[in-house]
Parts: C-alpha cells; sequence; structure tokens
C-alpha cells in the first residue's frame, strides 16, 4: 500500500511511517509531496494520506496523527506503544512537557532534518530514533530512571 504526506518531514511524519512500516503494513511505500499537492497525488496513486489537514489520520484534538493510526489499527493495546505515542505527540504539537523526552526528540527530529538529503533519507536515519524509543518504552519503569543496580 502507498501512504502519503507532506513533504520536509520532522516528528509525527517520521514516527508515522515507522509505526506503519512496523506494525501495520511492512511493504508500505511512502510518497512526501508539496503540502498543495497530497490530496492530488493520493488519487492518483491510491495512496493513503497521513499528518495533513482533515485526513482521517491527522490530527484531531490534543492528539497527534501517530495517534490516530493506533486507535484506527487497533494498537493501543501496546503499553509502549500508548506511551511512545504520548512522546510523539508532546514533541509534535504545543505541549512539549508532556513527557521529558519530547523536547528532545524535536531537536533529534530537527537536526536529523538538516543533515538529511531528502525525506526518504531522513526517514532512514530516524527509523532508529524510534526503534531505540520503542526498547526505551518497553523497558521497565526502574531500568528507565536509572534505579536498577548490579549490588553483589
Amino acid at each position: 500500500m502507498k501512504w502519503i504526506t507532506r513533504e520536509h518531514a520532522k516528528v509525527d511524519r517520521i514516527a508515522c511511517p515507522w509505526l506503519i512500516k512496523n506494525f501495520v503494513d511492512k511493504d508500505a511505500e511512502f510518497l512526501f509531496v508539496p503540502a498543495h499537492k497530497v490530496i492530488e497525488v493520493a488519487r492518483e496513486h491510491g495512496a493513503i494520506p497521513f499528518d495533513v489537514p482533515n485526513a482521517e489520520l491527522g490530527h484531531h484534538g490534543e492528539e497527534c496523527s501517530f495517534d490516530a493510526i493506533l486507535k484506527k489499527y487497533n494498537l493501543a493495546k501496546d503499553p509502549a506503544l500508548v506511551e511512545l505515542a504520548r512522546i510523539v505527540r508532546g514533541a509534535d504539537t504545543q505541549n512539549r512537557s508532556l513527557t521529558p523526552q519530547s523536547e528532545g526528540l524535536v531537536a533529534i527530529a530537527a537536526g536529523f532534518s538538516l543533515i538529511s538529503k531528502d525525506d526518504y533519507d531522513n526517514m532512514q536515519k530516524q527509523f532508529h530514533v524510534y526503534d531505540a524509543l520503542y526498547a526505551f518504552c518497553k523497558s521497565d519503569r526502574d531500568s528507565k530512571l536509572g534505579l536498577t543496580s548490579s549490588r553483589h
């Protein structure tokens, strides 16, 4: 299946392809186009639009597109994905204090967009960030807080 969003991706428009590839459609293909062409190109290619205004898989209220995909594809039963959604939501909306990781994710996403040759290169580079964040979200609370020790 083809999926389409606006070009010059940063947080949500990289997090969503990671989520889609890992949990919805392993063979997904992504198109990044100018904002004013998303709907037109989506029709031409039979692509599913995400993170664009008025899209089912877009921002709704306080939630971002990552949240919409979690709901649509019944992925919210995975607590680690729910926690990752909070990190992404905080980074992609005005609520940067939602999680301690959100502000850092903004900086990381902005940096990757500066060092990547295009959205596809950016996506490839940043998928490792989301792999790591997902592993962090799956880890136990004490490990996340650095409270485990190796006492002998």
